[in-house]
């Protein structure tokens, strides 16, 4: 008998003897002699007989249907193993495209090799015959049935085959032979490729009788009838024997073959449990067993109890501990809002004594005055189940002595015994100190943006020379030939006209070149962290000027894609810009190698695929260039690894740093025929409704 049938045994024989015991102390305790004392304890000992031989009886039969579907798990087990053998033997007669006599001799060769199968035959797409081999071993099994009235069941599973790209099975169906009887067949598609093209398909009909005797019928058909059946029970194939017994022992399991599903049987004949075989030893036994038992029993029950509330009380000293040592904090409340419990930690975060929390509903003594309104609101759609379950979220609390401090707070429904839900649990975690760090960490990202920035300035004062080269050379023509005009004495009196115009070039040429330079101003002293609203081409607008520069040095054609009606997009506006100009400017150097003729850089905006929290707007960059190695793109954010032989190697990790604050991803794919193309998202700005749900 296993642990745990003798465990339910000494559980029920608890419960009768404990009833049976009770039956007798109330007996000696009402006086009424020695005779209903014997009753009691007869009755104490028959119970004790009877629920031994029924469970006994019980385990018996339930150790012979556990064998028997343990054995049709394995024969359904090795049925698939061997269906998927057979497959991978018939992909050989796949690999090459032999001859039609090679391919029969072949097929002939496993048709004799695997008594289950009838019938091999090759078809091509359009499910026409090419070769067909039937077994030696019996008649033709088409011979009185056309095949063209079966084929429909076939299509479906080439159909299936060609979907899954592998084998299918189609549905069994039945098929009368000459001789006045017939027999249920299934047959399996499988996919015939030469060079990754699909060209035709190998179909194989198994007869389900065959496939029961020879696959099953040796190892599991001895003991036991094996069978193929209908949903409703209906016989389909039959194999094996069945030993002489009482009782019937039944099992069934789906075989779930691609394409089709079986319903594997195995039917057993085992004799019933037997008593035992000498009734008054039993007797006597069973009711020594029986007194002893009861004695033992009761005292395991009394050192158990003991030791339960042992265990209790020091999983109760355990858990307190536990919880004062905790540097989270933890409150509970009931379905009304109001603190049930509160740990040391948290008191201790918020500066107050458990007694002035405790009971404690809207407004908490440690919301600040301000946000009382908003806290309140927040409070009631948790408190209403509209919000998932152990979601974090920030929030701001004051301690006792008005300072406040950020925490994370994640709540979840707490659940009784019962299953019922009593209010909510919630973990509270002071942030304070990683709002600091993230402040350091911001702090260093902006030097290091400002750094990259001058590096970028820098990199271009050889541009600017020649940009501002033109401007001011035609300044100074314009000016020289207005002067001419003025000293000469001769001049016409449409001279005025010619000096107002020279002067207006002047000043349109001094504009160009204020531009050219303001763009590098702002983009150098700019400094403004804080994150706003911006539509996505004023920060290709911002960029433009410089990316220009670039661009007429290197002979480079920029155009741009922006898809109408994108929304505004939050970021920081100055990183942002640098991620694009980086982006940008890598393209270009891309394609600054000999024999790139055709140099074309692309800037788009377009929607991102969006979630049921937040919406995106993705950026991206695309060249032509040589495009990026394998073993340059495992390290390509690697902070300092550059290919360039003057660069630092610090500008896609920054980028990649400046993405991910943002909520965002940056990426890189390869750009057909050649080329790279480098993406990145960032957040669509959050109607305010979302915003105070998420708080």
């Amino acid at each position: 008998m296993t642990p745990t049938a003798l465990t339910h045994w000494l559980h029920a024989l608890e419960l009768r003897t404990t009833a049976g015991w009770s039956t007798f102390k109330e007996a000696l305790s009402s006086g009424r002699g020695k005779g209903a004392l014997w009753i009691a304890l007869i009755a104490l000992v028959m119970a004790v007989l009877t629920t031994l031989v029924w469970l006994a009886g019980r385990y018996e039969t339930s150790q012979l249907q556990a064998e028997l579907e343990s054995d049709t798990a394995e024969a359904v087990g090795d049925l698939r193993r061997q269906l998927a053998r057979q497959s991978q033997s018939l992909q050989g007669l796949q690999s090459n495209t032999p001859a039609e006599a090679f391919w029969s001799n072949e097929a002939q060769a496993l048709l004799r090799e695997h008594r289950e199968w009838l019938r091999i035959e090759s078809r091509d797409l359009g499910m026409k015959l090419k070769n067909q081999v039937d077994t030696p071993l019996r008649k033709p099994i088409f011979e009185r049935t056309p095949r063209i009235d079966s084929l429909n069941e076939t299509v479906q599973a080439c159909s299936k085959a060609r979907r899954i790209n592998g084998p299918s099975y189609s549905s069994s169906y039945f098929l009368p032979q000459s001789d006045g009887v017939g027999f249920e067949v299934m047959e399996m598609c499988l996919p015939q490729t030469e060079d990754g093209v699909l060209i035709g398909f190998t179909i194989v009909t198994y007869g389900l009788q065959e496939l029961l005797n020879e696959l099953l019928g040796n190892s599991f058909g001895r003991r036991n009838e094996i069978s193929f059946t209908e949903p409703d029970g209906t016989r389909l194939a039959i194999a094996g024997s069945q030993s002489r017994g009482l009782r019937v022992f039944t099992s069934q399991q789906l075989v779930n073959l691609p394409g089709n599903t079986l319903v594997f049987r195995m039917d057993g004949r085992r004799g019933e449990a037997h008593l035992f075989p000498n009734v008054l030893t039993a007797l006597v036994t069973g009711m020594s067993m029986a007194l002893i038992t009861v004695m033992i029993l009761l005292a395991k029950d009394s050192r158990r109890r003991l030791k339960a509330e042992r265990d209790l009380a020091e999983a109760l000293a355990f858990r307190k501990a536990m919880e004062d040592s905790l540097v989270t904090g933890l409150r509970a409340r009931d379905l009304e809002g109001r603190i049930t419990y509160v740990n040391p930690a948290f008191c201790q975060m918020v500066g107050f004594e458990p007694d002035m929390l405790t009971g404690k509903n809207a407004p908490m003594p440690y919301w600040p005055p301000e946000m009382v309104d908003e806290y309140r609101q927040r409070q009631a759609i948790r408190l209403a189940g509209n919000v998932p379950p152990r979601e974090g979220f920030e929030s701001v609390f004051m301690r006792q002595d008005g300072t406040r401090f950020p925490v994370l707070i994640i709540e979840a429904p707490l659940i009784s015994v019962q299953g019922e839900q009593t209010g909510w649990m919630g973990a509270v975690i002071d942030i304070s100190e990683q709002r600091r760090i993230e402040e350091v960490s911001r702090a260093s990202q902006e030097r290091l943006q400002a750094t990259a920035r001058l590096t970028t300035v820098g990199e271009m004062a050889s541009l600017l020379s020649h940009e501002l080269n033109q401007p001011l050379a035609a300044i100074s023509s314009y000016a020289n030939g207005s002067l001419n005009l003025l000293n000469d004495p001769q001049a016409e009196p449409q001279t005025m006209n010619d000096v107002h115009m020279a002067l207006r070039r002047i000043a349109e040429q001094a504009e160009r070149a204020g531009r050219v330079i303001n763009s590098v101003h702002d983009f150098v002293r700019r400094r403004d962290q804080a994150r706003e609203p911006l539509p996505p081409h004023a920060l290709f607008d911002a960029v433009a000027p410089l990316v220009q520069l670039q661009a007429r040095k290197l002979q480079v054609i920029v155009q741009t894609q922006i898809d109408p009606h994108l929304p505004e997009v939050m970021c920081d506006r100055t990183m942002v810009e640098q991620v694009l100009l980086n982006l940008a400017r890598n393209g270009m150097q891309a394609m600054d190698k000999p024999g790139c003729n055709d140099r074309r850089l692309l800037l788009k905006a377009r929607r991102a695929a969006s979630n049921a929290d937040q919406a995106w707007v993705e950026f991206s960059v695309t060249d032509v260039g040589e495009g990026i190695s394998e073993s340059v793109a495992q390290q390509l954010f690697t902070p300092f690894f550059t290919t360039k032989s003057e660069g630092m190697g610090l500008g896609l990790s920054l980028c990649r740093t400046v993405v991910e604050q943002h909520g965002g991803h940056l990426e890189f794919e390869a750009f057909m025929p050649k080329g790279t193309v480098f993406r990145f998202t960032l957040p669509v700005k959050t109607p305010p409704v979302l915003d105070k749900i998420r708080a």
